[in-house]
C-alpha cells in the first residue's frame, strides 16, 4: 500500500507539463483498451459468420433458396453474406436485362468486390488509432521524462549543496511518464498486429469467395437458370 501511495504522491507532485503528459497517456491507454475489446468482438463475429456462411453456401443448397433465406432474416447482413447478396442481386439484374452470361458474371464480380471493400473498411476502422498509440506513446512518455529530469537538474544546479536525495523524487516522477508510455504502447502494438493479421485473413477469404462464386454463376448460367 505504501508503494502505491508513493507513486500517487510522485504523480501529484510532478510538474504541470509532466502531469499533462501522464493524463494524455492514460486517456490514450483507456481508449485503446476500448478499441481493443470492441475490435476483438467484431473480428470474432466476422470470422464466425464467414465460416457459417461458407458452410451453408457449399452445402449444395440452391442459390435462390440461400438468397431468400438471407432476405427473410431479421438481422443486418455483413461479411460474406453481404458480398453474396450484392453479387447475386447484380447477376439477376443483368440477366433480367437480357445481358449475356459473361457480362452478367463480370458485373456480379464488380459488385462483390465493392461490397468486400466496404466490409474491409468497416473491419479496419480504428486500427490506425492503435497503430498511432503504439508508435507515439513511448515518445510522448519520453518527452515527459526528459522534461522532468531537466527540471530536477535545474533545481540541483541552483542548490548550494547537491545530493542525490534532492533529484531522486524528480527523476522518479519523470520516469513514471516513460512507464505509462510503454503501458499504453505495448498492448496497442500487440493488438494492432493481431487484428491486422485477422483482417488480412478475412480479406483473402472474401477475395477467394468472390472468385469462387463468380465461377459458380458462370457454370450455372450456361447450364440452367440461376
Amino acid at each position: 500500500m505504501q508503494g502505491h501511495l508513493d507513486i500517487l504522491e510522485l504523480v501529484l507532485g510532478a510538474s504541470l507539463l509532466v502531469q499533462l503528459v501522464m493524463l494524455i497517456l492514460l486517456a490514450a491507454s483507456l481508449v485503446s483498451w476500448m478499441v481493443i475489446f470492441k475490435k476483438r468482438a467484431m473480428l470474432s463475429r466476422a470470422t464466425e459468420h464467414a465460416e457459417d456462411f461458407e458452410e451453408r453456401f457449399w452445402s449444395g443448397s440452391e442459390l435462390s433458396k440461400l438468397y431468400d433465406g438471407l432476405a427473410r432474416g431479421d438481422r443486418a447482413h455483413s461479411g460474406l453474406e453481404r458480398v453474396f447478396e450484392s453479387g447475386y442481386q447484380e447477376f439477376n439484374r443483368m440477366r433480367e436485362r437480357k445481358v449475356g452470361a459473361e457480362a452478367a458474371v463480370a458485373a456480379a464480380q464488380r459488385s462483390m468486390r465493392v461490397a468486400a471493400t466496404r466490409e474491409m473498411d468497416r473491419l479496419e476502422h480504428h486500427l490506425s488509432f492503435l497503430a498511432t498509440v503504439g508508435s507515439t506513446s513511448p515518445y510522448v512518455g519520453l518527452f515527459g521524462t526528459v522534461w522532468g529530469i531537466m527540471n530536477s537538474f535545474r533545481a540541483l544546479g541552483a542548490a548550494q549543496q547537491a545530493t542525490i536525495a534532492m533529484v531522486a523524487p524528480g527523476i522518479s516522477e519523470a520516469l513514471i511518464a516513460t512507464a505509462m508510455g510503454l503501458f499504453a504502447a505495448i498492448p496497442a502494438v500487440i493488438a494492432y498486429n493481431r487484428f491486422s493479421d485477422q483482417v488480412e485473413r478475412l480479406a483473402t477469404r472474401y477475395d477467394n469467395f468472390t472468385e469462387e462464386f463468380a465461377a459458380v454463376l458462370e457454370r450455372q448460367s450456361h447450364a440452367q437458370p440461376v
